[in-house]
């Protein structure tokens, strides 16, 4: 099992930066590949983008795409999401997951960080 656990997130003002960071302990040598996630209450989870931790190998979501940017640092056993030009339509909570298979549902969350952006 890996613990993961997000910080970063705050209020930002539409156009804005913010950087998310989600550090993983515990058995990361099993994590094949992390996601970040963001959900609002009362709206349906919505996966912004993975990254394979061997080759760091990243996809998005394309309502990001273009604007948010997935990084990892292997060392630090750290994913990153850096957020720019933010909207206030990205105002959710965060989440970043890891997942041990080369496919199939995440096995294990963090605990959510809030974003806010104001317009």
């Amino acid at each position: 099992q890996v613990q993961l656990v997000e910080a970063g997130g705050g209020l930002v003002q539409a156009g804005g930066s913010l950087r998310l960071s989600c550090a993983a302990s515990g058995r990361t040598s099993n994590i094949n590949l992390m996601g970040w996630a963001r959900q609002a209450p009362g709206k349906e989870r919505e996966f912004v983008g993975r990254i394979t931790w061997s080759t760091g190998t990243t996809y998005l979501a394309s309502s990001v795409a273009g604007r948010f940017v997935i990084s990892r640092d292997n060392a630090k056993n750290t994913v990153y999401l850096q957020m720019n030009r933010l909207q206030p339509e990205d105002t959710d909570v965060y989440y970043c997951a890891a997942r041990y298979r080369l496919s199939g549902n995440y096995d294990d969350w963090g605990q959510g960080t809030q974003v806010t952006v104001s317009s």
